[in-house]
């Protein structure tokens, strides 16, 4: 936003710098990015006024003219601009000025006439960088006059860099009231007089939208003359703005919007058939803009229409069609207050923006609509003429100001200071916010101007920006220098993730939405939580299991030729849970979960000389899955069950004490097509919560007495498995205190036998066995073990096997 400082002095006027202003205004929150003169340094240069002007004797495009500057003796001065003649009131750098880019004026013969100066065009003077001819200004400009007195060129422009809430900043008063109240300097009203109603004549509005617009005024003004010419003052203060001077009518609605931040719209009366309908527009409907552009209108798009026909875009752009031109006579102005977010986004759908539409979706007021409109009128009638007739004000859905509450006590703990009752009274009654005050709690209603003040941080917010962020004294943190005891019984997401690091695993960090069809295929999850707005089509529920984005981070890095992929994250999934209820962390009906989860792709180890190379299986991603785990890895057991994402034979169930807590397996080969890799990934996913829980070291006495290894194979049915045997053995061992001695147990040799033939009624029939070779270390803490001890020991748990699991020794 450009501000001429000029224009905001004639509302606000403190006695400090133009540095000093931009300082302030930048650490309320209002950031000044710049601040540029309206044009460069000239000396010298004053207004004068053209006496004659005859043609050149020795040339036929320069006139020799006499020119008054103020000094009671006229100049002859050979000018080449078309515009020169006998009474135009122009620029004169007279002998010795300086001109914008080190251009010196010194007495020269041009055409052997001599010239004591120089007659300026805009461009000359750096004011413009079109010129046709001299500056022309207007004919009662006192003569003599600096240039830059007589034009206001020591005026500066402020590029101001607004935040999105601060709507109430986009215009001159806005800007003004601010200053004001980081000043203490008075600040100016406008004075709305009422303009006087000379006709009886109203346009019918039907607002059939209230959700679009709150409030629609206007009224009607018959015999205004458009060719009247946009005063001078009024199209500097535009153009040093950013707007560019149009026409009278458009010039005066683009100069209240800058002044007052009221956009406001001019139809011109004699195109409009019938009424004004306030409505969301119709699916096939067009509108040709006032840019040009035509548009197809959809059903969420509010228009301004007459009968059937679309005539402008509501609060963004007028239309062509009902536009006015200098052929215009009668007009209606109009200024109405649509909801934010019915003009949010509209115009960026359409890939153009307004100035209009960008005030208008962020807040514009809606108490001052008839003054607005009264000012505007008055404005028309002294510059283009006319008689007006009475203001259509329709109120429909206001938007409701309810009270935000601020604790004194709350606001001096938020900003560390302890300021006082009565500097905060003051800093809102500078500011123009009524307030009502209960004990020490502030009960502010927020003007119809203020859309940003919602919360009570908001009510801080204000307070400290005029209280002065610099006024906050400096005071260094202070730090306890107090040892914190690390809980030996918890690990933390560090620690497993430099635990997952020395297993050669990278970590990544995914998206936690992701393809429907993962949630489908991978979870067999046929509900999962769908997002309302996805970011991407294929991005579109969130995740109930991290297996999908590890298989996408293998399948890219296989695309770009990676032959090895180890890669593991942590990190939430959410799943539907009634039974999940809402909170600071939780969202009412969805669980969310802390997850590992990895995945191993391609060989086992990095290529080398002293290993054959092989493909990862199962087992090592076992393996990597109790490392990780490592001393409570004893309460680990695996249990052989189907998942819709592994291979029906490679995949198990993940058991900690008992509990279920993830899955362990090979990729289905039928994702493994889709995902078009050559060889299957393994991969696990297990809970958060059970990789927390840390073992706490405990003292036991070190035996000194040896140690003795006894194997034990035993032949057991081919559906009999390990862990089952293994339970078996911990069970027992629990219960028969002779087994104390039993220090481990591992499983070292798996075999298995072509069939066993058995005797049946027609045909000998094969029963499929295997044969297991146990290895058990065996210790006493008092004594050393001698063999009847250690036998009787190994046919207790032979027993126990044979009893649970119809095993039979191997011999």
């Amino acid at each position: 936003m450009l501000l001429p400082e000029s224009w905001l002095r004639t509302r606000v006027n403190p006695e400090i710098s133009t540095e000093e202003l931009a300082h302030r205004l930048t650490m309320a929150g209002l950031e000044v990015e710049g601040v540029e003169p309206v044009a460069p340094a000239t000396s010298n240069v004053v207004t004068a006024r053209i006496e004659s002007a005859e043609p050149h004797p020795n040339a036929d495009r320069l006139r020799v003219c006499q020119v008054n500057d103020g000094s009671g003796q006229l100049l002859q001065i050979v000018c080449g601009a078309p515009n020169a003649r006998a009474g135009l009131v122009v620029p004169l750098a007279r002998i010795g000025a300086e001109l914008p880019g080190g251009m010196k004026i010194g007495p020269v013969k041009m055409r052997g006439v001599e010239s004591s100066g120089m007659l300026c065009s805009a461009r000359e003077l750096a004011l413009s960088e079109e010129s046709a001819g001299l500056l022309e200004l207007p004919g009662e400009t006192e003569i003599g006059q600096d240039i830059r007195r007589a034009l206001d060129l020591d005026d500066h422009v402020l590029e101001l860099k607004m935040t999105p809430n601060r709507a109430d900043c986009l215009s001159i008063m806005g800007v003004a009231r601010e200053v004001a109240a980081l000043t203490q300097a008075s600040l100016a009203p406008l004075a709305f007089e009422p303009v006087p109603v000379t006709l009886d004549e109203r346009l019918t509005v039907d607002v059939q939208a209230p959700d679009l617009c709150g409030r629609f005024g206007g009224r009607v003004v018959r015999g205004v003359n458009a060719h009247a010419q946009t005063p001078d003052w009024m199209k500097r203060r535009l153009e040093r703005a950013g707007q560019r001077p149009i026409s009278a009518l458009v010039d005066i609605s683009n100069y209240v919007m800058l002044e007052l931040g009221r956009p406001s719209h001019i139809f011109d009366l004699d195109k409009i058939q019938g009424g004004l309908a306030i409505r969301w527009a119709r699916q096939g409907e067009t509108l040709a803009l006032l840019n040009g552009q035509i548009i197809e209108l959809a059903p969420d798009v509010g228009i301004v229409a007459a009968g059937d026909t679309p005539e402008s875009l509501a609060g963004i752009m007028g239309g062509e069609a009902s536009s006015v031109t200098l052929e215009t006579q009668s007009i209606y102005i109009e200024a109405a207050f649509w909801h934010p977010e019915s003009i949010a986004g509209r115009s960026r759908r359409y890939k153009f923006s307004s100035e209009a539409g960008h005030r208008f979706e962020r807040g514009v007021d809606f108490q001052s609509i008839p003054e607005h409109i009264d000012y505007i009128t008055r404005l028309v009638i002294d510059i283009c003429g006319g008689q007006a007739g009475p203001i259509t004000d329709e109120q429909v859905s206001l938007p409701a100001r309810p009270a935000v509450k601020m604790r004194l006590s709350r606001c001096r703990r938020l900003l560390g200071i302890d300021v006082t009752q009565d500097e905060v009274a003051g800093i809102f009654e500078a500011l123009g916010l009524p307030f009502v005050l209960e004990g020490e709690t502030f009960s502010v209603t927020p003007p119809s101007f203020r859309f940003d003040l919602n919360i009570e941080e908001d009510l801080v917010e204000e307070v400290i920006r005029i209280y002065g962020y610099e006024r906050i004294p400096e005071r260094p943190p202070l730090a306890r220098a107090k040892m914190r005891m690390r809980p030996e019984a918890k690990h933390g997401p560090h620690a497993l993730r430099r635990v997952m690091a020395d297993l050669d695993y990278q970590e990544v960090v995914n998206y936690s939405f992701v393809e429907a069809a993962w949630e489908r295929d991978l979870t067999d999850n046929v509900q999962p939580i769908e997002l309302l707005n996805p970011i991407t089509s294929h991005m579109s529920v969130m995740r109930s299991s991290l297996w999908g984005g590890l298989l996408a981070n293998i399948r890219h890095n296989a695309n770009h030729r990676q032959p090895r992929v180890r890669v593991f994250e942590l990190g939430r999934v959410f799943r539907r849970n009634a039974a999940a209820e809402d909170g600071p962390l939780g969202v009412q009906g969805v669980d969310q979960p802390l997850r590992l989860a990895a995945a191993a792709w391609g060989p086992a180890l990095p290529e080398q000389w002293a290993e054959t190379a092989r493909k990862v299986d199962f087992f090592d991603i076992k393996q990597d899955l109790i490392d990780l785990f490592g001393v409570q890895a004893d309460a680990l057991s695996f249990v052989a069950q189907p998942h819709p994402a592994l291979h029906p034979g490679r995949s198990a169930q993940i058991l900690f004490k008992g509990e279920a807590i993830g899955w362990l397996g090979e990729l289905h080969p039928r994702w493994v097509r889709q995902f078009d890799l050559a060889s299957a990934p393994v991969l696990f996913e297990v809970a958060f919560d059970a990789l927390v829980q840390a073992h706490v070291p405990s003292y036991r006495e070190v035996s000194r007495q040896p140690v003795v290894q006894r194997d034990l194979a035993l032949w057991v049915d081919e559906a009999v498995t390990w862990q089952s045997m293994l339970d078996t053995i911990a069970a027992e061992r629990l219960q028969q205190p002779e087994l104390a001695i039993v220090r481990d147990v591992r499983l070292f040799d798996v075999w298995r036998d072509a069939g066993t033939a058995v005797e049946g009624d027609d045909k000998a029939l094969f029963k499929k066995e295997k044969s297991l070779a146990f290895r058990f270390w065996l210790q006493d803490t008092d004594a050393t073990l001698d063999d009847a001890r250690v036998e009787a020991a190994l046919a207790l748990l032979r027993d126990a096997l044979v009893r649970q699991h119809g095993a039979r020794q191997r011999v």
